[in-house]
């Protein structure tokens, strides 16, 4: 049976908007052709100070990454910061070509291959008329994880930060970095305990400065993630049947890790990358029967120590 709907008659829309409080626009006397409107931006005075990075942030743009683990070809979807520097006698950067930049950027396929990005930041200096600039970007990669018995595979991510600076004249400058979340089972409670040991998340953060373009490496993303998960008690597996599990839980009981054992065994990975100058580690650990986390950090710069 049908419902039986009572029929009302509405107004017009035009009507509808009025009545709710839309009125008409107000007649205007400031010019509306682009070459008649001032151009605050490009007016020159001193104005103190000259700013070392302005621009846009919080972007979000997809982006193709290619990687030597499958799949191989993925569309990813980034956080994008995008900034040029600003000499003391102008007032402003023109911000709307930053985005102009970025959408011609997408046209051209949207590649995180460090050679493009490269030119891109070049590219975005140019545009805006600037020595430099600079462009950040962070998205998740995903990668397929088999697990360690029955095989069963699925995907697991990592989040990547790409962050390229171009100053004219000078080498383009590098830093990438990885975060992805593994296991660390805890050495203090497996000796003291009769049976049983706490493990945890732990949570890498490493970040290598490299010579965007000379890096050697196929695909750096999975240089940096074997450098964490290598060295964890165990990695995570986004599959895992009863015989994975019982695989999983040994392999991080045989293998503890306290943060200052995480950050050290990673940069010694680091270290010896003939492609890394400089690298930072860091690892969180989120305490199963603490409050609070714990964690770690080591800086090394590798030029400094050999010159």
């Amino acid at each position: 049976m049908q419902p039986n709907y009572t029929s009302k008659l509405l107004p017009a829309k035009a009507i509808r908007h009025r009545r709710f409080g839309s009125s008409d626009p107000v007649p205007g006397h400031k010019p509306t052709v682009k070459e008649q409107m001032p151009d605050l931006q490009n007016q020159r005075e001193d104005y103190l100070f000259p700013i070392d990075q302005v621009g846009i942030s919080r972007v979000r743009h997809p982006v193709q990454i290619e990687s030597d683990l499958k799949p191989s070809s993925q569309t990813s979807i980034a956080e994008i910061t995008l900034t040029t520097s600003l000499p003391q006698q102008s007032k402003g950067i023109n911000m709307s070509r930053l985005t102009e930049q970025l959408e011609l950027y997408r046209q051209q396929g949207g590649s995180t291959h460090l050679s493009e990005l490269c030119s891109f930041t070049r590219e975005l200096a140019e545009r805006m008329e600037q020595e430099n600039a600079e462009m950040a970007l962070t998205f998740p990669w995903f990668y397929e994880r088999s697990a360690p018995v029955t095989g069963l595979s699925g995907l697991n991510h990592a989040d990547v930060t790409i962050k390229i600076g171009y100053k004219k004249g000078m080498a383009y400058t590098a830093e990438i970095a990885l975060q992805v979340a593994v296991t660390t089972l805890c050495p203090c409670s497996k000796e003291i305990s009769e049976y049983s040991a706490h493990n945890q998340r732990g949570i890498v953060s490493v970040t290598a400065v490299v010579d965007p373009l000379a890096l050697q490496a196929t695909d750096w993303k999975v240089m940096l993630l074997e450098a964490a998960e290598s060295n964890a008690s165990s990695a995570l597996h986004p599959v895992l049947k009863r015989p994975d599990e019982k695989r999983v839980t040994e392999q991080a009981y045989e293998n503890p890790r306290f943060v200052e054992d995480m950050v050290r065994l990673v940069a010694a990975d680091m270290y010896e990358m003939e492609d890394v100058q400089a690298f930072t580690v860091e690892c969180r650990n989120e305490e199963s029967i603490h409050r609070h986390d714990a964690w770690a950090r080591i800086a090394y710069d590798k030029r400094a120590a050999h010159s």
